[in-house]
């Protein structure tokens, strides 16, 4: 064989990602991923395969794992339409509802060394716990929150609650609305864990009504979220320690909130979330597979 004829070392690895090739058939994807139930760790290794199947996952099968894991919340996210783009991408939700974010030091919340992020295997999201988290006059926003994912901390006796949430159409919300009619400016220093995006600090906005407290089981003033140009919210508190098991969850009306800050409000339902609404528009959104 001459040498312009000889079949290049890598010639062959190149073929298996033509446009022809079998191992990109996106129908035989989606059957793999659907006999293996969506797990997660497994997305994640076939996505850093190569950059068609990047590509792929990025496109379809985050969107998949996400209405496979989560099907009512993105069914509300996007109305019904799932077949559309939701913000900037499927895999940014993927991120969100799995992955817990960590916090770090801000100009509102301090910390003595910054906690890490990590893979959750199981999150309940709920509408109403979002509501909790608007401003009396955004309340017609649809938001999900997520009970928060609670820390030890050494030598502090309380934990640290860290959360994260979406909004449905930020675009066209009222909280958008008001940040930009307050002129609130883009933070310098934080930007959102799971896309990338500039936020506005909430507190710095004086946007955190009292309820937002109340839901988490905290105290006022010792919590603090931001929210990203894209409608991702994220965030950290100090979970008030609880006292005994006796501690009850009492009732109240969010719509008397005020924004801005009150007193401690040490109200737990669910471990220290507070669930007092009984149905709560929420959902558990379960990993699966192996993944920690």
């Amino acid at each position: 064989m001459i040498a312009n004829q000889r079949v290049k070392p890598n010639s062959y690895y190149e073929s298996s990602e033509s446009a022809d090739s079998g191992i990109i058939n996106e129908g035989l994807l989606l059957l793999l991923f659907e006999y293996i139930a969506w797990d997660l760790q497994t997305l994640c290794q076939v996505s850093a395969v190569s950059k068609k199947l990047r590509a792929v996952a990025k496109r379809l099968l985050w969107r998949e794992l996400c209405v496979h894991r989560a099907p009512r919340m993105v069914a509300t996210l996007t109305d019904g339409g799932l077949n559309g783009r939701l913000g900037v991408g499927w895999n940014a939700l993927a991120k969100l509802l799995f992955y817990c974010c960590g916090c770090e030091s801000t100009q509102n919340f301090k910390l003595d060394r910054p906690l890490s992020g990590h893979h959750v295997k199981a999150t309940r999201f709920s509408k109403t716990s979002g509501r909790s988290f608007l401003a009396k006059n955004c309340r017609n926003d649809l938001l999900y929150v997520c009970d928060p994912c609670e820390h030890r901390v050494a030598d502090r006796e309380d934990d640290l609650g860290v959360y994260r949430g979406i909004f449905r159409g930020f675009m066209k919300s009222r909280t958008r609305e008001c940040l930009i009619r307050r002129q609130v400016p883009l933070e310098e220093q934080v930007r959102c864990p799971y896309c990338g995006a500039r936020v506005w600090s909430m507190t710095n906005a004086r946007l955190v009504p009292q309820s937002a407290a109340r839901r988490l089981g905290s105290h006022d003033g010792r919590l603090e979220y931001f929210v990203c140009v894209n409608g991702h919210l994220h965030g950290s508190c100090w979970l008030a320690p609880l006292s005994s098991d006796e501690d009850l969850c009492h009732d109240y009306d969010e719509d008397e909130d005020d924004d801005g800050y009150g007193g401690l409000h040490g109200v737990v339902g669910n471990g220290r979330t507070m669930n007092c609404s009984g149905s709560s528009g929420g959902e558990e959104v379960v990993a699966g597979g192996s993944d920690g």
